[in-house]
């Protein structure tokens, strides 16, 4: 089975409330987005960002230039439909984040909980190499993904656990990390989750 028929699946079998990875308040990003672009003009974009209540929360705060990402149409309906008149202030783009070519640069890309699915090196060089060709220079990025300790699989599918280190060196030459924070993640079913936050500034 293929990302997208997995994600599609996913989206048809369950409500957005009842993912594992819902948050009701998306607070630890909300923070870290307002201490990298205080510019409400600046262009952000949330790579798997789907029926998140983030780009909600975004366009609450005055941000004008929002876009999300997601391999899944039915996860992106769910959060126009959720929007209603306001969807038509998103950007939205419905792409596999290792085949998507963006149309501009972004000054921060978003990804909470993508990256750490990406258990083939090659798709791993390929996301990176599509971050770089998104982002604005001395923009910035922020990455969340399972801690080290943290779950070892999410909706079925394996992933690859970071700290820093790990995190850094698969990004390369031109990031520097700003910023790591913890957060343990309660999901809709009452489990705890281990994520760790990276804030980076990039610098080609």
């Amino acid at each position: 089975m293929n990302r997208k028929t997995h994600w599609e699946g996913v989206y048809r079998d369950k409500s957005p409330l009842n993912v594992s990875w819902y948050q009701r308040e998306p607070s630890q990003s909300l923070d870290l987005i307002g201490r990298s672009v205080a510019n409400t003009t600046a262009a952000i974009i949330d790579v798997g960002g789907g029926a998140s209540l983030l780009v909600d929360r975004l366009l609450d705060l005055g941000y004008q230039h929002v876009s999300v990402l997601d391999i899944s149409a039915r996860a992106l309906a769910h959060a126009r439909a959720r929007l209603a008149e306001r969807a038509d202030q998103v950007e939205w783009i419905e792409s596999d984040i290792t085949l998507f070519r963006p149309a501009h640069r972004y000054a921060l890309w978003h990804d909470r909980a993508v990256f750490h699915f990406l258990t083939d090196a090659n798709d791993r060089m390929a996301y990176v190499d599509t971050l770089r060709r998104s982002l604005l220079s001395g923009g910035h990025a922020i990455i969340a993904a399972f801690a080290i300790g943290g779950p070892t699989q999410c909706s079925g599918l394996d992933i690859v656990q970071y700290d820093a280190a790990k995190l850094m060196r698969e990004l390369g030459a031109g990031f520097e990390l700003l910023e790591e924070r913890s957060e343990l993640h309660i999901t809709p079913a009452g489990k705890e989750q281990k994520f760790s936050y990276f804030r980076c500034r990039y610098l080609p």
